[in-house]
């Protein structure tokens, strides 16, 4: 299957730049996706087409001020995305990354600087403190929040960037992307849940870099995801077989929910707790063993995203709800719309 197939064109006005003033506030376009039966709804009116004991699972990854700046001591400038930390040393992308060497000593605002200590591959770097402090704590002072690059920002994110691109459920820190099918939640929508009988339960997957990272092969299956650290709780699986044998519905919210909760299922319908990690790739003809509705944004063309909502959903019929989007002037990618398919 060629990725060809998941391209669309979309106006660049339709690019949500900002949040909107409530979470709640965004649209939600609502499939039916045998019936093909679409309604143009409101985030708030979520609840209204869900049941009494179905189950909503979130992703309480929490994003960390991934990206910071530091000069040279010849006075180069570069930008370091820290993909991963523990203690003093992380891995980074250093950019521009042809002017970089190993044992460079790069010089952060005020008195801290990074070690670049040697090569890992495919641009990444391992890099360490100096005076001994951890990565986190350097990245709670000078970090930025890692805004995807569509979202333009000349003078860098703001301090509403900082709690809107961060959902209001975030617990566990790790990810360097938002979970941002869960940004539509507000706390109210959450207790709203609990009065109404819908269970609520948790998984944490950190989202790393890879989905900012174009697919770039042009045949699909040559494509390959890069792994990312998950936890299922136990509490979690055991909700999601109560929820199944009761024949009440499994609500991802995100694809990476989707994929988690997908990737230990494999081989039957029975969720397994744990940690770990996973690349699963979903396309087009995957048989979902565990989720039964999708809470989703609308994604980039061509974009790993887009095929995981076409496996669950259809091609034909997702990019035709695109298109109708578009002309309905919805909100797109991060800080847009939303869809709920059931």
């Amino acid at each position: 299957m060629n990725l060809d197939l998941f391209d669309y064109s979309l106006p660049k006005e339709w690019i949500a730049q900002e949040p909107l003033p409530e979470r709640d506030q965004s649209r939600l376009l609502v499939l039916d996706r045998k019936t093909g039966k679409r309604e143009h709804r409101y985030f708030r009116d979520l609840l209204g087409h869900l049941e009494s004991g179905d189950l909503i699972v979130l992703n309480d990854t929490k994003v960390v001020p991934a990206r910071l700046y530091a000069q040279s001591e010849k006075g180069v400038r570069f930008e370091v995305f820290f993909l991963e930390y523990e203690n003093e040393v992380g891995h980074c992308l250093i950019q521009p990354s042809r002017k970089i060497k190993p044992h460079a000593l790069l010089q952060l605002p005020g008195s801290e600087k990074i070690r670049v200590l040697e090569s890992i591959g495919e641009g990444e770097w391992k890099v360490k403190t100096e005076a001994g402090e951890t990565v986190e704590s350097l990245l709670e002072k000078q970090g930025e929040t890692p805004l995807p690059p569509y979202i333009e920002r000349p003078k860098g994110p703001s301090c509403i960037d900082r709690e809107r691109y961060q959902t209001v459920f975030a617990q566990k820190a790790g990810a360097v992307a938002a979970p941002t099918a869960g940004l539509h939640f507000t706390k109210e929508i959450l207790q709203q849940c609990h009065r109404q009988g819908i269970a609520i339960a948790t998984i944490t997957l950190h989202v790393g870099i890879g989905t900012f990272l174009p697919l770039r092969n042009a045949e699909i299956r040559k494509n390959k995801l890069r792994p990312e650290r998950f936890e299922i709780p136990q509490g979690t699986a055991k909700a999601i077989l109560k929820t199944k044998k009761e024949k009440r519905k499994v609500i991802a919210v995100g694809t990476t929910v989707a994929r988690t909760l997908e990737s230990q299922a494999i081989g039957g319908p029975e969720i397994r707790a744990g940690v770990g990690s996973t690349d699963l790739f979903i396309t087009p003809g995957f048989q979902f063993q565990i989720i039964d509705g999708l809470i989703t944004n609308f994604h980039l063309p061509r974009s790993s995203l887009l095929l995981l909502v076409s496996a669950f959903a259809g091609r034909e019929q997702v990019l035709e709800i695109y298109r109708e989007a578009i002309e309905k002037q919805y909100r797109f990618y991060s800080y847009g719309d939303a869809m709920l398919i059931l």
